[in-house]
């Protein structure tokens, strides 16, 4: 009796063993998993995108049963987005190793043409202009390194044959850099390597900045301050001493960082006297096969400016601040003059992961102009080539 009592006890031991050790999931592959779900039935852009998300989790599964601390699944997560291929989705958190976001903070827009990799943009006031980087150069190298190789890390890895759309996503992040090295980009001056060492700066605290440009003129440029409310009353305030001018130019050329759709209705509300649509949104219920389409309106509010008004844009023009251009052009009320803005997709929501608390966010709508254009695929009436060409255009306003 003793013998079988004693083997049943330890039956129950190895039993409650096992289940324990079944309990005890590795956390992180927990929330890999959760991480992947949570993108697989929200993310907004998946089709558009043509992303293999199966793929993604057979790539980077495995590698979350290895994780053994927060640091290194943080940088498998990092690698995970980097298959959406667009800097609307990313962490709350991040680490020294970690890239800076794009498009708020880049200070230089590269493209690859005919086999060169080609400077055709520069943030202004920023590290790589105040380095001596110039809109035209060729670049050579990028930390020591040449780029092509460099851009591997940064393409998404479901797909051998990676698109203009990643391989420009790739330029975008290895330019940016990461928080921990400092930079150094060898261009050709001269037909010679020179290396220059931007410094990387924060963004001006000043929500706005005003200036009369000519006795018809007025200006007023936003300091990526759409998501701060307290923008609203100082914009009313500006306005409100440039309300005889004929023009105005609106500069959103430096809000990379987006904002939030208060702050815009706000503004624009400045500049119709009736309740106009501004954009479009579209929303996938995928549990019942069906989408959800909904328009957002502007409304007149106080004293509004009757002049001609102008919206300067740029590479560094991001999210809200796409919203704000695409909804003064379908008012019919701006003219928007710039380059392509940042193309970042959607409206973000954010999500917590269970176990280890990760805050993140991604795009779960879709977002059109009224005239059903995806916001991303806009292109300003006024095309220019860079900001040197915007600020040329801005200044022939009379």
């Amino acid at each position: 009796m003793k013998i079988k009592n004693l083997t049943q006890c330890m039956l129950v031991t190895v039993l409650l063993s096992i289940g324990n050790f079944c309990f005890a999931q590795n956390p992180y592959h927990k929330d890999f998993n959760e991480f992947w779900s949570d993108l697989n039935d929200h993310y907004a852009y998946m089709n558009q995108q043509q992303i293999n998300w199966n793929k993604v989790r057979e790539i980077y599964e495995p590698q979350s049963e290895k994780i053994t601390n927060q640091q290194e699944f943080i940088q498998l997560l990092e690698k995970v987005l980097n298959e959406l291929y667009n800097g609307h989705s990313s962490l709350n958190t991040n680490l020294n190793t970690s890239n800076r976001l794009i498009p708020s903070g880049s200070d230089l827009y590269v493209e690859k043409t005919e086999g060169k990799y080609i400077i055709k943009d520069l943030r202004k006031g920023f590290g790589a202009d105040l380095a001596g980087l110039k809109i035209g150069m060729e670049l050579s190298k990028f930390n020591g390194k040449p780029i092509g190789p460099q851009l591997k890390p940064f393409l998404p890895k479901f797909t051998g044959t990676p698109n203009p759309k990643m391989q420009q996503y790739a330029l975008d992040m290895l330019f940016a850099g990461t928080h921990d090295v400092k930079r150094e980009i060898t261009a050709f001056v001269n037909g010679k390597e020179q290396v220059f060492s931007p410094v990387s700066y924060g963004n001006s605290d000043q929500l706005l900045f005003k200036k009369v440009l000519n006795p018809n003129t007025a200006y007023i440029k936003i300091n990526n301050s759409l998501g701060n409310r307290q923008l609203i009353t100082e914009f009313d305030q500006t306005l409100d001493s440039l309300l005889t001018y004929k023009n105005l130019i609106i500069d959103l050329t430096e809000t990379p960082s987006g904002g939030n759709t208060t702050v815009a209705r706000a503004i624009m509300g400045r500049f119709t006297d009736k309740q106009l649509p501004y954009q479009t949104h579209e929303f996938d219920e995928k549990a019942y096969d069906t989408k959800r389409h909904w328009t957002e309106y502007v409304s007149p509010r106080k004293e509004i400016f009757k002049g001609n008004v102008y919206i300067l844009v740029s590479h560094w023009t991001g999210s809200m601040g796409e919203g704000i251009a695409l909804g003064f052009d379908g008012m019919k009320r701006a003219q928007i003059i710039g380059t392509r803005m940042a193309g970042l997709l959607g409206a973000i929501s954010n999500f917590k992961l269970t176990e280890t608390k990760i805050g993140f966010q991604f795009p779960t709508e879709r977002l059109y102009h009224i005239d059903g254009i995806p916001r991303e695929n806009f292109v300003p009436g006024i095309l220019t080539q860079n900001i040197e060409e915007t600020f040329e255009k801005a200044r022939e306003i009379k």
